[in-house]
């Protein structure tokens, strides 16, 4: 009894205020540390894959484009899918961050157990974790952004704003990711959200084609997809083409999905951590 009121005192002070973001901020240094010793394969595939899309998709399949139907997007089709291939490079990064190094950190090297084992508490494990994830989306989708830049393809000051709405788009998914992955104990259910759910979004949200060429049955579909939303407004922002009131629903819709996603986290890393 003794050594169990020992263990739970701590743990109660991080609900108080901003004290409880500084026992995030442990576990978030954790992932850092961890970082530090993978950093270098990571940084290859976050520049190699980007530049080979912009490439391939911009300056090869795009100059068929620009030949046959340039003129009905009314921009250069590098112009038109660059901004698009942020937010889904975004929603990609989610995915990678959120499932495997979960489920990895509750069965193979099981780091959740052993922080909270320490004063953290099961929201606190996720708050770092998800600080962290923030972190590789911000870095991601930093150096597509550059690479864009770089390639000519961006028509308005305005892009860089598209950085924080590219990261706003994967926190739409990563929270709910995280909170589904912490439950499993097996993998087997992420290559099905890879196969029916990420690729469908990434080929069907606009991000290569208008959403207006699809069936009109399926347009509705796409339009209550998180990437879409997070693909129209880094377009808009991107041609310079925004408005005001277009920009606060699709932001709106991302933040309402990443609220959601967060507290959804919060109630499923509680109870697989036993708090």
């Amino acid at each position: 009894m003794t050594a169990q009121a020992t263990r739970t005192a701590p743990a109660a002070a991080p609900g108080r205020g901003g004290a409880r973001w500084s026992f995030a901020v442990r576990e978030f240094r954790f992932w850092l540390t961890d970082y530090r010793r993978t950093w270098r394969g990571s940084v290859i595939s976050s520049v190699l894959g980007p530049l080979l899309y912009l490439g391939a998709l911009g300056a090869g399949l795009g100059s068929l484009v620009n030949r046959h139907a340039g003129g009905t997007l009314g921009v250069s089709y590098l112009t038109f899918i660059a901004p698009g291939m942020l937010a889904a490079t975004a929603m990609q990064t989610a995915f990678g961050e959120a499932l495997y190094p979960v489920l990895g950190s509750v069965k193979w090297v099981q780091n959740y157990f052993a922080a909270v084992a320490s004063p953290l508490r099961p929201a606190d494990v996720f708050r770092g974790h998800l600080l962290f994830v923030v972190l590789r989306l911000t870095m991601n989708c930093g150096v597509f952004l550059a690479l864009i830049a770089a390639f000519g393809a961006t028509r308005s000051p305005l892009a860089i704003a598209s950085l924080p709405v590219a990261v706003l788009t994967g926190l739409a998914f990563a929270p709910a990711l995280m909170a589904w992955a912490v439950t499993r104990t097996r993998d087997t259910s992420f290559s099905v959200l890879m196969r029916f759910v990420m690729v469908p979004l990434f080929l069907f949200s606009g991000t290569f084609f208008p959403v207006t060429r699809l069936p009109g049955w399926l347009q509705p579909v796409a339009y209550v997809s998180p990437l879409w939303h997070g693909v129209e407004l880094c377009r808009t922002l991107s041609l310079g083409t925004t408005d005001l009131g277009g920009a606060a629903v699709h932001a709106a819709y991302l933040l309402a999905l990443a609220a959601a996603g967060y507290a959804a986290a919060l109630r499923t890393y509680a109870r697989r951590l036993h708090e």
